[in-house]
């Protein structure tokens, strides 16, 4: 209809793409995003010129290439980008883009499997073929993805802070309440040590059964969100339409870690605390 939009045009031979995702087949015109197709009010069949930006130079000067296709395909798409990618056949996208060094997509059979194609890749291509895999084209994904991971354990460990600190108020709250009792018992012939030890027990008890528990409803909190998918997001906006969950045992453990040595440290020091107590001053407070 006369409007002029830029676009990143893919010209491919063979299985469609990873990029584009529900189309089949090889293109035999024009493949665009189902959604942008409609919103350019574009039906299977319409024609549509595509312009590069690289011009043939001619006795006349420069001449743009113009191509026109038919809209053959159509693709399902989920990413903010959907409507600047189209696909074409592989032989006119290489006359629109001369010069541009083909790429070659090798699928294997999982992960792992992929990552080990690629010794035989280096010695069967030439010398200045570049090979990216899967961990090099989502290189800042993983990247962001640690970084969350780290500002998440410090703010975990932040929250545990917290419990500690409450875990050690409530032992002083005790020391406190029961100062004369802990007195009475100084004087009948119980040892400073004997009194640690009882707060440190007393300490250890509520840790752990704090621990216990908030871990284990931790993680069926997390089993029941990924196996019933409680958190949705918008799939139009993101590329997965809830939030996965995934249990690790590496972060478990860190968890529990940092967990027990801050209720330790808390415990210990309540505990000394006690044993400091001189008999008198417990029995006059």
């Amino acid at each position: 209809a006369g409007r002029v939009v830029p676009v990143s045009a893919l010209g491919f031979d063979g299985p469609a793409p990873p990029a584009f995702p529900g189309f089949e087949g090889n293109p035999e015109g024009l493949v665009l995003s189902a959604r942008q197709a409609t919103v350019w009010g574009l039906r299977p069949g319409d024609r549509v010129d595509v312009v590069s930006p690289r011009p043939t130079l001619t006795p006349l000067g420069p001449q743009p290439r113009v191509r026109t296709l038919s809209v053959t395909g159509f693709f399902e798409g989920t990413r903010p980008d959907d409507g600047e990618r189209v696909a074409l056949p592989l032989a006119l996208g290489r006359s629109l883009f001369p010069g541009e060094r083909p790429r070659m997509i090798v699928e294997g059979a999982d992960f792992d499997a992929t990552l080990a194609l690629v010794p035989a890749l280096a010695a069967a291509l030439p010398a200045e073929t570049r090979i990216e895999t899967w961990k090099d084209l989502n290189r800042p994904l993983f990247f962001a993805l640690a970084l969350e991971r780290v500002f998440l354990f410090v703010g975990v460990a932040l929250i545990v802070l917290v419990a500690a600190l409450a875990l050690l108020a409530d032992l002083a709250l005790v020391m406190a309440n029961k100062r004369r009792d802990l007195g009475v018992l100084l004087t009948l012939g119980a040892t400073p040590k004997t009194l640690e030890r009882a707060f440190q027990n007393l300490g250890a008890l509520l840790a752990g059964l704090g621990t216990a528990v908030g871990a284990s409803l931790g993680i069926i909190l997390a089993l029941l969100c990924d196996r019933f998918r409680w958190i949705r997001l918008p799939g139009h906006v993101f590329f997965v339409d809830h939030v996965p969950f995934r249990l690790r045992a590496v972060d478990l453990v860190e968890i529990l870690v940092v967990t027990v040595a801050f209720a330790a440290l808390a415990t210990i020091y309540a505990a000394r605390r006690v044993a400091s107590l001189e008999p008198l001053e417990a029995l006059a407070g």
